[in-house]
């Protein structure tokens, strides 16, 4: 037999605790009330390396402590300041010698006096100046006290955009199904929003799933709507003739969806439309588009440049930068600026695409805003990004190395999760005023009318799990949650966009308090609402400050909840940890207990064996609720009983590469939901609940 890795023991009488406990790691973890789990004592050292701190003896980690001490010690300035609008900045400093002068540089280059409260909201910086001559600079982030929050009362559809075909799209739903979908549920049926999954920029040739990017900051050019490009109508003939021939090879590859019921295939669709997108690039721009090209390009800067850079290098050496020749691995070496210059025709390309993306996220936007949906488009912004990508790159100074981000065991998974997504340095954020994390709010929300966040517990702690190590040796990481949510407020309040955090699953105490403070709404899935006694929660005892939903893209569909399909899908695949009987007998007990509080509430009047009726009911249900919002999963609006993603999967089932279909399997078009007498039922029923 093994041994157990050592533990570390408390805080109060173990250094190497002590040491822990002042970069934020935490030494033990609770995966149930009142069962505490120490951390081994190899896995807090590895993450305090990943930290820059050495704790790999007894003497480095009494060094480390003195070097620390000696830093709180000396240093006028902690790192970086988080001040609410109209708190006095003084509520915020340390203790200062009496003579001490401060000084704040606004971002507009104005300078005031540190005493001049209050101070406009906004990225500034600090000067002071202590008697002996020493001096600090420190960001100073002045913050509103919440995010813009949603008016009114309203229902929207949630979709997986690559899921919705029409007759027009190539394979998989695009920004111009985007439009259609929101101009058509805005203006015919008086939806207010639509959420999407994240449409970041993928790692060509990797993982489908939307959640594990190769870069947060740009959308991906798969979801372009080719013929929309402007320059397309003005293509030569030949390359028209050649353009027409991939249309043709498109209709074809749609047609395999739609009809042959294949898998969505993204790269196939990519091949398609690069080779149509090098020719609309063939077609010069005119004055006017010139012009807003640049001024695209000058917005945003370096962290285009570099993402542009990463995405033509990637076809030159391969989608894994880690693999790259060791001087292409720093973004800022010589030998990568060398090579930018060898391929500074796609760095252009690229940078190109993303411009035209950003035009077809913004004419998305304003249709769903035309169409009378407030906030509109609703983005999705992932956990993280995918280790060989572009922001992993990029970004690599404030990304942890060695480490991946993911959960620890609980009830639902005894064995942990690794996600492998590199986590934020929390003391990198820091040190730069919390630029990248800025930079990133502010690229995913500048054609956004709402921002969903993934896993918004991850603004708290992250589970750090170091390389080589199962997910059941990880630890905490903690952030500062009074910058992470400042910022998060202020690019929120700049783009006036609505803010909805996924917190599901494990959530600390206080983090849900906390969030509704700054007007962060929360994620409220019916199957998962339930009292003390685990009986269904009552409508009324619903939290207004949500999202309220069915379901969602991680689980069953309603109609597969209702039936029981979900179930035996997981006992074919070899994913149940019980006996297919007791986990059925479980699970239609669940069910049944939510149909009686339905049937009690005379929200059920089809009765039993309904399944459309059962679908229309537990929407009723969600506006007895006071939640704001009301999501709709669209493939439930015609009884799809395929989930989007089954999470335990890999290659046993199909993720992130199904098309929305109807109960038979068979694919369904944004044309045929639109006409779907089932869809405007269930449609018709929430419209009325929502203004009783």
């Amino acid at each position: 037999m093994g041994t157990a890795p050592a533990e570390v023991e408390d805080a109060d009488c173990h250094p190497l605790a002590r040491l822990a406990a002042l970069h934020g790691v935490d030494t033990r973890y609770e995966p149930a009330p009142g069962r505490v789990v120490r951390v081994p004592e190899a896995t807090v050292i590895t993450v305090l390396a990943a930290l820059g701190v050495d704790a790999s003896s007894p003497q480095a980690v009494r060094d480390a402590l003195a070097a620390h001490e000696q830093r709180l010690r000396t240093r006028l300035l902690p790192p970086c300041l988080v001040l609410r609008a109209g708190a006095a900045l003084r509520s915020r400093l340390p203790e200062l010698p009496d003579g001490t002068v401060c000084a704040v540089e606004l971002e507009t280059g104005e300078q005031v006096p540190g005493h001049a409260d209050p101070l406009p909201l906004g990225y500034h910086m600090l000067r002071v100046r202590v008697p002996d001559g020493r001096t600090a600079v420190a960001p100073l982030i002045v913050v509103p006290q919440r995010v813009p929050e949603p008016r009114g009362r309203s229902f929207g559809f949630m979709v997986q955009l690559y899921s919705l075909l029409s007759d027009r799209s190539w394979g998989m739903g695009d920004l111009g199904d985007l439009a259609d979908l929101a101009a058509w549920a805005g203006r015919s049926l008086g939806a207010g929003f639509i959420t999407v999954n994240p449409l970041h920029s993928a790692v060509p040739g990797a993982d489908p799933s939307p959640y594990r990017p190769s870069a947060r900051r740009f959308p991906d050019a798969v979801y372009l709507r080719v013929e929309d490009i402007p320059e397309y109508a003005y293509l030569p003939p030949a390359a028209r003739q050649r353009a027409a021939e991939l249309l043709a090879q498109a209709a074809v590859l749609r047609e395999s969806v739609l009809e042959k019921r294949e898998l969505i295939d993204r790269d196939a669709v990519w091949r398609l439309k690069s080779a149509a997108l090098e020719l609309v690039r063939t077609v010069p721009l005119t004055p006017g588009r010139r012009a807003a090209y640049c001024d695209f390009l000058a917005e945003r800067g370096q962290a285009l440049d570099d993402h542009a850079t990463w995405c033509a290098l990637a076809e030159v050496h391969g989608p894994d930068w880690r693999s790259w020749p060791t001087g292409l691995r720093d973004p800022r070496s010589p030998q990568t600026a060398r090579a930018r210059t060898e391929v500074l025709d796609r760095v252009d390309f690229h940078c190109w695409l993303a411009w035209l993306t950003d035009s077809q996220l913004q004419h998305a936007q304003l249709a769903a805003r035309d169409a009378g949906m407030a906030p509109g488009i609703v983005h999705d912004l992932a956990v993280g990004v995918h280790p060989s990508g572009a922001d992993a790159w990029a970004l690599r100074d404030a990304l942890a190395p060695g480490m991946s981000i993911g959960a620890p065991p609980d009830a639902f998974n005894p064995h942990g999760q690794d996600w492998a997504l590199p986590p934020w340095r929390p003391d990198a954020l820091a040190a730069t005023g919390y630029a990248p994390y800025r930079e990133l709010l502010r690229g995913v929300l500048r054609r956004a009318g709402g921002l969903r966040i993934d896993h918004i517990m991850g603004l708290f702690r992250l589970w750090w799990v170091p390389r080589g190590r199962p997910p059941t040796e990880g630890a905490y990481v903690r952030y500062d949650p009074e910058a992470m949510l400042g910022v998060l407020a202020l690019e929120a309040h700049r783009a006036g966009t609505v803010v909805i955090g996924e917190d599901l699953g494990t959530v600390e105490p206080g983090v849900r308090e906390a969030l509704a403070e700054r007007g962060v709404l929360g994620t409220s899935v019916l199957w998962f609402e339930r009292d003390g006694d685990g009986r269904p929660l009552p409508p009324e005892a619903w939290r207004s400050g949500c999202l309220a939903t069915v379901t969602t893209h991680d689980l069953p569909s309603t109609a597969a909840r209702l039936t029981g399909e979900h179930v035996e899908l997981r006992h074919r695949l070899g994913l149940l940890a019980r006996p297919l009987a007791i986990e059925q007998a479980e699970d239609a007990a669940d069910v049944a207990q939510w149909l009686a509080l339905l049937h009690r509430l005379d929200l059920l009047p089809e009765g039993p064996g309904d399944e459309e009726g059962a679908i229309r009911a537990v929407h009723r249900f969600l506006l007895r609720t006071p939640a704001r919002m009301v999501g709709i999963w669209l493939p439930d609006t015609i009884g799809d009983r395929r989930p989007q993603n089954l999470p335990g999967t890999f290659d046993q089932y199909p993720n992130w590469r199904l098309p929305i279909a109807d109960p038979t399997g068979r694919p369904v078009t944004l044309d045929q939901l639109a006409a779907s007498p089932r869809l405007h039922a269930l449609v018709d029923e929430v419209r009325e609940g929502l203004h009783r």
